[in-house]
């Protein structure tokens, strides 16, 4: 009988791409399963972004641990970033692994859970991580049949001072345009509707490969692929933002109008010192010109509370700075000190509970900020696309201005109009409603 094997993911959707493609390697050999209870072979995918990511990985560990007690798994791998940070130290201080696998030989997942089953030493694949997916490995996706994440590149170059990703994901390294947009081929072929462009710094596609192939280009030549309906950009770095991308944006009716542009702050020291590039003047100048460029865009961004030395008045600068921009979605983190990181050695850290009041008061403001951006939105007809079917009848959707797992949804109300809708559906929905996060509709006539 074929060993079940169960993969447990955590962290970012560039993890779960990760994840699907050990899936696919160990679905060679293994029965896939959902449920750890029910697996003999348990692969836990970490996270190591920030103190509480590091935190649930290892929790995690300890709770699919309990399962060589109480269900019948027998192997027990943690793979992933916080595997590649600490690789024989886990092993050392969780004797229940049976090994680690970094992030530079995710391709080689089969190999040690076959090796681990054998109870072979020393299991711990720690290598450089210069692992880099193309559409030849096997990848089982495990997002919906109409939505896939697509990673254009691995790796990152920035160094920001507070990150550690640069040193568990290597240095920046783009796939071949050759290997993505077979890979999109396929997925619509699949039933794909919506993809989702990423990497950790998604402009930066293609300047690190023979030519400087560029991320407009690549965006042009995936909207030309049938059955693809929506293309959504995650994590652009503001000073890679080109006029020709904008132009793209703009040309291109499968992008959608929605950016993902992480700035982190809004004082110029802070972001020196935090290693970020160009200066928050020329960031504000940027977004004017998407939202010229693009009136109905949604603009999503990430910042960071409490980075050390950050003053009262630096943070009442980054708050004054959110009011006056105001974006659609807003992230906003806790700094998290971490080992071996410039920001982490500083001896001026802010405590913890003010970084998270800090953290609090700029989700207070954006919350007020979201509804009003809402309401452009009420009377409009939109296009969304369906997701689930609710028990009392109502349906649930997104509109090209949500992005998966981080943002609002669309509530649509119960209709004789929507007899034979399915999930994956794209239709026209008037807006009746809206809140801080959510929409209310229903199907247009």
């Amino acid at each position: 009988m074929t060993k079940k094997v169960a993969v447990v993911t955590l962290g970012c959707p560039k993890n779960q791409v990760d994840s699907e493609i050990m899936t696919g390697f160990l679905a060679q050999n293994y029965t896939l399963t959902d449920d750890p209870q029910t697996a003999d072979i348990i692969v836990v995918n970490t996270c190591t972004f920030i103190e509480s990511a590091k935190e649930e990985s290892i929790e995690t560990i300890f709770e699919m641990a309990n399962y060589k007690d109480t269900a019948q798994c027998h192997t027990l791998i943690a793979a992933g970033c916080l595997a590649q940070r600490y690789g024989s130290e886990l092993m050392q201080e969780i004797p229940e692994l049976d090994g680690v696998l970094g992030t530079g030989n995710v391709d080689e997942i089969a190999a040690i859970v076959q090796a681990a089953e054998e109870k072979r030493i020393n299991l711990v694949k720690q290598g450089t991580p210069d692992f880099l997916y193309n559409d030849l490995m096997p990848r089982k996706r495990s997002t919906p049949d109409y939505l896939a994440y697509v990673k254009v590149a691995e790796g990152c170059d920035n160094y920001c001072t507070y990150c550690v990703i640069p040193h568990v994901r290597g240095r920046f390294r783009s796939r071949s345009e050759e290997s993505i947009i077979r890979e999109v081929r396929e997925m619509a072929a699949q039933g794909v509707k919506e993809i989702m462009v990423m990497a950790q710094d998604t402009t930066r596609f293609g300047q690190d490969l023979e030519g400087k192939l560029t991320l407009p280009r690549l965006l042009r030549q995936l909207a030309q692929i049938e059955g693809i309906e929506w293309i959504r950009l995650m994590y652009c770095y503001p000073e890679r933002f080109t006029d020709e991308l904008i132009e793209t944006m703009c040309q291109e009716a499968k992008v959608c109008k929605y950016i993902d542009l992480p700035l982190q702050h809004a004082n110029n020291k802070i972001l020196k010192e935090m290693n970020r590039q160009g200066t928050i003047e020329q960031a504000e100048a940027l977004i004017k010109k998407l939202r010229s460029a693009m009136p109905d865009l949604t603009l999503r961004t990430t910042m960071i509370t409490g980075f050390p030395g950050e003053t009262e008045e630096e943070f009442t600068a980054l708050a004054e700075f959110i009011q006056r921009v105001q974006f659609d979605r807003l992230g906003v983190f806790a700094y998290s000190q971490e080992e071996n990181t410039p920001a982490g050695q500083r001896e001026d850290q802010i405590p913890p509970e003010v970084r998270e009041q800090r953290r609090d008061h700029l989700m207070q403001i954006q919350q007020r900020i979201s509804w009003q951006r809402q309401q452009r939105w009420v009377n409009k007809i939109v296009t969304v696309l369906l997701e689930q079917k609710l028990a009392d009848g109502r349906w649930l959707g997104r509109t090209e201005g949500d992005a998966p797992e981080i943002d609002g949804q669309v509530y649509i109300n119960r209709t004789t109009k929507g007899t034979s809708l399915q999930v994956g559906d794209m239709i026209k929905v008037r807006i009746l409603e809206a809140d801080s996060y959510d929409l209310i509709g229903e199907v247009a006539s």
